[in-house]
């Protein structure tokens, strides 16, 4: 396979970054540079998702015919490459990556005309209930309940980090219709309007968690929710085959163009620092040595999700090679911050919370680029454990994989 861009490729990434350069103003970069992990407000994250809609570069992984990029593989990881190269944002992936593809293949054509060219607009924000107390990796054993009501179901139950519930005009739902001998059959995938009478939002606040407002997760309490009978997504029961088509979208993303934009991050960290010895933590020889075994890892997972890609132009699914990419995506996540966490030094201590808002004042403790790494480093925490503990992922892979 040659990995070498063509000249219709080097075209297309100077494209990209010229307009980078121009839609993504120095004012947003200035503002989110000062943002502890980076956070942005909902009209922020709205009007650069609109930016890149009437670019036409909001979809990348739409098919042309419902108004997706139509970007080859190599189009795909330039321009994840470049965005990542100026700390650009993508898009939030619950409407775009993930509802989006389900509704395509399983929808009706109704559905597919009232709910895809608001999500390609952004103008309906989604959020994804899949987990329960006590249903995270175990999802089948969820509980939330979807009672037959005619021509509604009447849905009771809870759902848990639940990503940006807050902010949410709908959630999709994996609820539960029958109880059968085989979890997975008595399933459905419902699309909901957080709208709808009964439901509620709680804040979830974690330990990286800046001001309030930015909080990223929730608990969705569903009481006597009446949900329409056309917002049942596929048959009735087979919401579980929806529900592993979706995964592969959530685990199949490309991780290595923002690892090698961290990596560039902690060199330049490292290259202030002191190393305790009189000179700076860039010469220090072991911690250089482990920054270049982490590179070396990132560059692999760099190939493979290249010739992952290239399936995917070719018309084929990710399969259960998506739970490679999610295994050591996220782990090398894990990985980059612990050593932008220990560049830091005592500067990650601050552990301060501040986001840009009207009227601030505030200025970063420590060298430029410090801000938030202690907060980004206990985020990714949980990287290993959201879309499927890395633990089940290993036992996908060594079953439809490897065969064992």
């Amino acid at each position: 396979m040659d990995f070498s861009f063509n000249e219709e490729d080097r075209k297309f990434q100077q494209e990209v970054r010229d307009w980078l350069d121009e839609a993504w103003p120095a004012e947003m970069r200035e503002r989110q540079s000062r943002s502890a992990l980076e956070k942005m407000s909902k009209d922020d994250i709205v009007r650069w998702q609109q930016k890149l809609a009437e670019k036409g570069w909001a979809a990348t992984n739409w098919p042309v015919e419902h108004g997706g990029a139509g970007f080859t593989a190599s189009q795909n990881y330039i321009f994840d490459l470049e965005r990542a190269r100026v700390g650009a944002p993508g898009v939030l992936p619950f409407g775009m990556s993930m509802v989006a593809p389900v509704i395509m293949k399983f929808g009706t054509d109704e559905q597919k005309s009232k709910y895809l060219p608001d999500i390609l607009a952004s103008n309906v924000w989604w959020c994804q209930g899949y987990s329960e107390p006590g249903s995270g990796s175990d999802l089948a054993s969820l509980k939330t309940k979807a009672e037959d009501k005619g021509d509604h179901y009447l849905v009771n139950g809870v759902k848990t980090w639940t990503t940006l519930a807050q902010h949410a005009d709908m959630i999709f739902c994996l609820v539960r219709t029958s109880n059968e001998d085989i979890r997975q059959l008595g399933i459905s995938f419902l699309l909901i309007d957080m709208n709808t009478p009964g439901i509620s939002v709680n804040p979830i606040i974690t330990l990286d968690d800046p001001q309030p407002g930015f909080q990223e997760i929730n608990m969705v309490y569903f009481e006597d929710v009446k949900v329409p009978k056309e917002n049942l997504v596929g048959e009735e029961g087979k919401g579980w085959t929806c529900a592993k088509y979706l995964l592969e979208f959530e685990r199949g993303n490309a991780y290595s163009p923002t690892l090698k934009r961290s990596l560039d991050h902690v060199r330049s960290i490292a290259a202030d620092q002191q190393n305790g010895t009189g000179g700076t933590l860039i010469n220090d020889e072991d911690f250089i040595a482990r920054v270049r075994d982490v590179e070396i890892q990132v560059l692999a997972l760099e190939f493979t999700e290249l010739r992952i890609l290239s399936a995917l132009s070719a018309g084929q699914n990710v399969g259960p090679e998506s739970s490679l990419l999610k295994t050591r995506g996220s782990e090398l996540q894990q990985a980059v911050t612990e050593l932008a966490l220990e560049a830091s030094g005592s500067y990650g201590l601050a552990f301060d919370g501040s986001v840009p808002v009207e009227g601030d004042n505030f200025t970063p403790v420590g060298p430029e680029g410090i801000n938030g790494i202690a907060q980004d480093y206990f985020n990714t925490r949980k990287v290993s454990i959201y879309a499927g503990s890395n633990e089940i992922q290993r036992n996908i892979m060594s079953k439809l994989v490897l065969g064992l």
